[in-house]
């Protein structure tokens, strides 16, 4: 028997979620020209939600039957859960993004809860000196400060244990082949000592998707092959009334606030509202019965969302366009955050929103309803992550890949050491 030579990465994962990252690492492997295959290999996982664990293990026993999934606060693990027997040569974290997000609390490094916890991953890397890290978080990271905190965080992991060369890049999802208009900040380090040896340089890897390229994969598209016949994702949310009218009042793509603009004579007189409503697809079913154009304003002025005047955001209440990529999907909130259809007048199954996430048709879910639903929104699409796993072990690899230079702002390396030693 020939044996085959290989580079295998041992990967443990931080705020590990349901897997979404995770089952794209062990789902990616590439050859050199000597015929040496690099590939990941989870050692472990963490995160606070028992839900979470419970379904990380139940996917990546699949691949990794010896992974252990660890249900434990992160500072109680840097404190005394970094054994030797957990040791790791890879990296991944996607640091909670709550103190960052729009959605969120906005308060940065500020956030006694949220807002350093990236420097988990920091203790992780002191600890083991991992040879690559790739971490995640949400597009807002960058504003904060005018990009002073972002920068911060990016030499801190720069300084971390022996050193890293690290490059950030906002990838927008949609523009690799993702169904959803996901964008996030993915920041990749490589430790300075092996790029060096090996001369090693991450490069982000070009997008697929867009003008002059694929088109981008639509929602009605992602959800085509779903059937909702899991276990796990195939409930309907129950909608109130209110909700249902609300939704018949909304065209694809538009969002609660246009039945307070279809209420507003100056902005939709008669004749506008009617041409409005007429191209809606359930039109001669569900709003011509109405009767008059008087009554119909009734009806729009009592199913609109009242007593919110201060965040409006634009994802609430709004339905998915069907020819275009949806838009993000989130873990967070209440009603009207749950992504609407397009045209049936209803919120989507856990089993559609995964579809979007683009976790794979065996992937399976543990916990309630609305612990699977944050589960899901929380996590990093399968499909977009395992093309920068591909461009890490491409770059291990010394193989080729469509790829486009960084932008220089967020390029670093480690401040305290020199020139020589990086």
């Amino acid at each position: 028997m020939i044996e085959v030579k290989q580079k295998k990465f041992v990967l443990g994962e931080l705020f590990c979620g349901p897997g979404g990252m995770a089952i794209a690492a062990d789902n990616v492997s590439v050859f050199d020209k000597k015929g040496i295959k690099y590939f990941v290999s989870h050692k472990w996982g963490l995160d606070f939600s028992k839900a979470a664990c419970a379904t990380f293990e139940k996917n990546l026993k699949k691949h990794s039957p010896d992974v252990e999934a660890i249900c434990q606060d992160v500072n109680d693990f840097i404190n005394s859960g970094l054994t030797e027997e957990r040791r790791i040569t890879a990296l991944a974290f996607g640091f909670p993004c709550n103190s960052f997000s729009s959605a969120g609390e906005r308060e940065g490094l500020n956030s006694k809860r949220f807002g350093h916890l990236y420097k988990a991953g920091i203790a992780v890397m002191e600890a083991y000196n991992p040879e690559w890290f790739i971490a995640e978080n949400v597009s807002g990271i960058s504003s904060h400060e005018s990009g002073k905190v972002f920068k911060k965080i990016l030499q801190d992991l720069a300084d971390a244990g022996k050193g890293y060369n690290v490059v950030a890049h906002l990838y927008k999802f949609e523009e690799y082949g993702v169904p959803q208009a996901r964008h996030r900040y993915v920041i990749v380090g490589i430790r300075c000592d092996i790029a060096k040896t090996q001369q090693l340089v991450f490069k982000v890897p070009a997008s697929t998707h867009g003008p002059d390229k694929k088109s981008f994969v639509t929602a009605a598209e992602a959800l085509a092959s779903v059937h909702n016949t899991t276990s796990w994702g195939s409930s309907f949310t129950r909608q109130a009334e209110r909700v249902c009218w609300r939704l018949k009042f909304t065209a694809p793509g538009e969002n609660a606030w246009t039945l307070d603009e279809l209420i507003d004579e100056s902005k939709y007189p008669n004749e506008k509202l009617e041409q409005y409503l007429k191209r809606l697809p359930w039109y001669d079913e569900d709003i011509a019965p109405l009767g008059s154009i008087d009554a119909i304003r009734q009806k729009i002025a009592w199913a609109r969302l009242k007593n919110c005047n201060k965040a409006r955001m634009s994802q609430i209440y709004r339905r998915l366009e069907p020819g275009k990529p949806a838009y993000t999907i989130t873990g967070s909130g209440g009603g009207g955050t749950h992504v609407y259809h397009w045209a049936e007048h209803r919120a989507l199954t856990n089993e559609e929103r995964a579809a979007l996430q683009t976790f794979p048709k065996d992937f399976e879910f543990c916990g309630q309803k609305e612990e699977i639903r944050k589960q899901i929104g929380m996590a990093v699409p399968t499909d977009g992550a395992k093309v920068i796993f591909e461009a890490i072990l491409n770059t291990f690899a010394h193989k080729k890949y469509s790829a486009v230079e960084p932008n220089p702002d967020f390029c670093f390396s480690p401040q305290k050491r020199s020139a020589e030693e990086q």
